[in-house]
């Protein structure tokens, strides 16, 4: 039977995640039965707009107040998940959903791109295969989740639940691969994993996760290494170019090294809390597992030799990244790329006999953005004031909103919002109707909007760097919350006497590193490279 060991819950004890329930939403006044409630007749005005922002319903904990709650009430109120009935679980909603989607869709594509092609292994793994490699028994132990009993009998090997699948992997690439002719061989699967966390955070670290796994095998090892490299690669121009997340990439110490693996790589996110976050790995796992399960291959000279494997994964923690990368105290902020709804329009009117005339624009709208390529919606319910509207579709992230009123109508033009841009900066009155200049103009804001939310995030990460030369300095910057950067060739002993000191680990030696002659700072020693350290989830 599954183990019955009780996880924390994924609500703090003081503050329950995820179960506080929001303010019920207004319903509109009965005025709004004939037509929709509004604070003004047009949008084209801007003393109008200025009446707009009411309904402030479902507010967050502001970020600077308590961080953590922040980012729990953010996923309430913008519905991306709720808790599950196994504690440590989490049930992902629609929206979440569908931001999980959008990663999905970029990355399949790259990875048939590089050559790599979607299968799907068992959940259910024997537990001597997990044995047999050492370092990765050991690593994943604490984590797993074991069935014993099944068709109510005991069953003769207990299985594991998978924690992640190099072994089961192994075992099938012993079968299939006999020759050169064989490699390499690379696959990737989409997947749920189960690891019995003990503490939990919601899309951070969950019982159970999604995510994707590849795995390839090579008949050299400078094959695989190019491999883990290229996947790395992906993965960082999908966080600056999709996600907007200006992750740093690079290597991981022996002691963070993915157990079983020769080296990890890694990219790593600096969140909004200035803690930092694995984003995304790739292992060259060398000879290890092909060592330990026999996964041989004939090379063109007739000889026996092992694999060169490597395995890399990104899962639905890069949602809570996108959440604490870019979001604010209005709620979710979506870089456009990435966004299930790029536009919401929303229509406006004050009379029943303006309403006909409103939607028509609306619908026209809505077909030129759609035809263009852009993922848009409306929302013409009249149950919701337009304010109330306002602050829903600000607190899940859309990045654009069109409001069109009886005014606009007339003057066959929109009312423009930028979600990052609050207030009447992010305001534009009378963009034209016009499909070819309407569709350049907001094709132009989601440009704007995602080149933005990067360039913040950039500078937000490197204010918050410090380079240091000597541990108290590090200590020092630590204290302050921030990322400690320094030249680094001090023991295993000395990086794990930092995170006791400090709660801080090594997130890598980034792979741009600086020029000249260095020093550890922890020895005094010469210093090949530097190393960021700085605290993590």
């Amino acid at each position: 039977m599954a183990s019955l060991l009780r996880l924390p819950s994924l609500l703090s004890p003081s503050k329950p995640l995820l179960r506080r329930r929001l303010p019920a939403a207004r319903l509109a006044s009965p005025a709004a039965s004939r037509g929709q409630a509004s604070a003004a007749a047009g949008a084209a005005a801007p003393e109008a707009a200025e009446t707009r922002g009411g309904d402030r319903e479902g507010q967050v904990t502001p970020r600077s107040v308590d961080f953590n709650a922040w980012y729990t009430d953010v996923i309430a109120a913008a519905e991306l998940a709720d808790y599950g009935p196994v504690r440590g679980t989490m049930v992902i909603r629609p929206y979440g959903y569908a931001i999980w989607e959008a990663i999905q869709d970029y990355l399949n594509v790259k990875f048939k791109e590089t050559g790599h092609s979607n299968m799907y292994f068992p959940q259910f793994i024997p537990y001597s295969f997990i044995e047999k490699e050492a370092s990765h028994v050991e690593g994943f132990s604490p984590e797993l989740a074991l069935v014993t009993i099944g068709g109510g009998k005991e069953l003769e090997e207990k299985l594991v639940v998978r924690p992640t699948s190099e072994t089961i992997v192994n075992h099938m690439f012993t079968k299939w691969i006999q020759s050169y002719r064989d490699l390499p061989l690379m696959i990737n699967q989409w997947a749920n994993v189960t690891r019995w966390e003990m503490r939990t955070k919601p899309f951070i670290r969950t019982l159970e996760f999604l995510w994707q796994e590849g795995h390839t095998a090579h008949a050299t090892l400078e094959e695989a290494e190019k491999e883990a490299m290229q996947m790395i690669d992906v993965y960082t121009k999908f966080a600056y170019e999709q996600a907007a997340i200006p992750v740093i990439p690079g290597r991981k110490s022996r002691v963070e090294t993915f157990a079983g693996a020769n080296q990890t790589y890694t990219i790593e996110a600096m969140m909004g809390d200035k803690k930092a976050l694995q984003a995304g790995t790739s292992h060259n796992l060398g000879q290890n597992f092909s060592r330990a399960f026999g996964t041989q291959f004939m090379d063109e000279n007739g000889q026996i030799e092992h694999v060169w494997q490597t395995s890399w994964a990104i899962s639905t923690r890069f949602v809570g990244g996108i959440i604490m990368t870019h979001g604010d105290d209005a709620g979710l902020m979506l870089p456009p790329r990435i966004a299930p709804i790029q536009v919401i329009i929303v229509p406006i009117w004050k009379k029943g006999d303006e309403k006909a005339a409103v939607l028509e624009a609306v619908d026209s709208v809505q077909k030129i953005l759609k035809e263009s390529g852009i993922r848009v919606k409306v929302d013409d319910s009249e149950l919701r004031t337009p304010g109330w509207k306002f602050n829903h579709y600000e607190m899940k992230g859309i990045p654009v909103r069109i409001e069109i009123g009886p005014r606009d109508v007339t003057n066959k033009s929109v009312v423009v919002s930028r979600r990052d841009v609050p207030g009447k900066q992010g305001k534009e009155f009378g963009v034209s109707m016009d499909p070819s200049i309407l569709v350049n103009h907001i094709k132009g804001r989601l440009e704007d909007i995602q080149a933005s939310l990067l360039q913040k995030a950039i500078t937000f990460r490197d204010s918050n760097i410090v380079d240091v030369s000597s541990y108290g300095q590090l200590k020092e910057a630590i204290a302050e919350g921030k990322w400690a950067r320094g030249p680094w060739s001090a023991s295993d002993a000395d990086e794990l006497k930092v995170k006791e000191e400090t709660s801080a680990t090594i997130r890598c030696y980034p792979f741009e590193q600086p020029e000249g002659s260095k020093k550890c700072f922890m020895t005094g020693n010469p210093a090949e490279e530097v190393a960021i350290f700085a605290k993590s989830y």
